[in-house]
């Protein structure tokens, strides 16, 4: 194989809300492998462990730095991201060399074409019911059968039980309601929750939105072991009501999943390609999963190299049902790809065919948005504008 010779990096404001990270690893004889490190106010941070990591990568192989890589040894999730994304352009780089598409460079496909839900959160910029609604109008248009929305902005788990939260979390169910009206009876409708309740009020909610026949419920209460009972009592009292659990969006790393897995406090767990540690953890996973009877739909609200490696990635898991795709949040998700974006607004990606990922960055395009030194840093210690609390 032919060795690595070079290492950018990327950051790019993409919407006030986003910035965009990627990392492009070139060989001698020019082919260009990409990977995506988004994570929320973490770009400097991430572009530390880069620069920590280049000495690893560079003149090695692909399959070379790829065993030097140790998932083991990350400490947050900001390493993670740089890891995850390294293994990424690795991978694409290596299947490139291969002249293969990046899924059968890793194993055996389970299919040519993934069905996607569409995250409508981020891109829907009018808050209100009708904005929602009109959102989720929009993608059901569009031919997607599964609809994600995070409605619960400003709850907290202080303030969730107090009347000022009853407010917050009574607006975040017209919300739903408006969604469900919207897209009618028959597509799933999925509510992300973003670690925003306790106990007592996600039991509350999940009776409150029982007629609305929620898909799954995401992320009710935080992620920590000492509360897998009260996971696990939520679980239950969905199920109990035909609708699924989900989480694990953020963890790094098969040991970490399997503590879930074998604590059953989910239906669905949801790797993220940019932290749980790259391709080979993601398949880990994935198989660990399907061992456990739990459903495998990798997290995906990211931009276009992400999502690339995502479809590639969920091509093999034996039970992914759905990967998410974020929708609408920029058109830049397709102005800045050269090459092959199988077009996700339809409710499916095939899986592309040419050698790799398919397509790359187009880095003339990228350039005038992208953030380097004192900008970069500025924009990293400006208060967030993002209404979600996760990437």
């Amino acid at each position: 194989m032919t060795a690595i010779v070079g290492i950018a990096v990327h950051s790019a404001r993409i919407s006030p809300k986003t910035i965009w990270t990627f990392v492009a690893l070139r060989d001698a004889e020019g082919r260009v492998g990409w990977g995506e490190a988004t994570l929320h106010g973490a770009a400097v941070a991430i572009r530390a462990h880069f620069a920590r990591l280049e000495g690893t990568i560079v003149g090695a192989t692909p399959q070379d730095a790829l065993n030097a890589l140790d998932v083991d040894a990350i400490h947050d999730l900001a390493e993670a991201a740089a890891v995850s994304s390294i293994d990424q352009a690795l991978w694409d780089l290596s299947a490139q060399q291969a002249v293969e598409p990046l899924a059968s460079h890793l194993g055996a496909p389970r299919t040519q074409r993934v069905p996607l839900y569409a995250n409508i959160n981020r891109g829907t910029l009018d808050r209100s019911p009708d904005g929602f609604a009109a959102r989720a109008r929009e993608v059901a248009a569009n031919g997607f059968d599964a609809v994600k929305i995070a409605p619960l902005d400003d709850v907290r788990p202080e303030n969730c039980a107090t009347p000022e939260g009853r407010r917050l979390v009574d607006a975040g169910i017209a919300r739903i309601t408006a969604v469900r009206a919207a897209i009618g009876p028959s597509r799933k409708l999925m509510v992300d929750c973003h670690w925003r309740l306790t106990e007592a009020v996600a039991l509350d909610v999940l009776r409150e939105l029982e007629p609305l026949g929620l898909y799954w419920f995401e992320c009710p209460i935080a992620e920590v072991p000492a509360i897998f009972p009260a996971l696990r009592r939520i679980r239950s009292a969905a199920n109990a009501r035909g609708v699924l659990t989900a989480g694990c969006e953020e963890l790094i790393g098969l040991p970490a999943f399997a503590e879930f897995l074998d604590a059953g406090v989910y239906d669905a767990i949801m790797p993220d390609i940019k932290y749980v540690g790259g391709h080979r953890e993601m398949l880990k996973v994935g198989e660990r999963a399907a061992k456990s009877g739990v459903i495998c739909s990798p997290h995906n609200p990211s931009g276009p190299i992400a999502h690339l490696h995502s479809v590639h990635s969920s091509a093999l898991l034996e039970t992914c049902p759905l990967l998410e795709f974020q929708y609408g949040e920029s058109d830049l998700f397709f102005d800045l790809v050269a090459g092959e974006m199988p077009d996700p607004r339809r409710g499916a990606s095939d899986v592309p065919p040419r050698p790799g990922i398919g397509a790359a960055i187009d880095v003339a395009r990228l350039a005038p948005l992208e953030l380097t030194g004192g900008a970069l840093q500025a924009a990293m210690a400006a208060p967030s504008t993002n209404p979600r609390s996760k990437r």
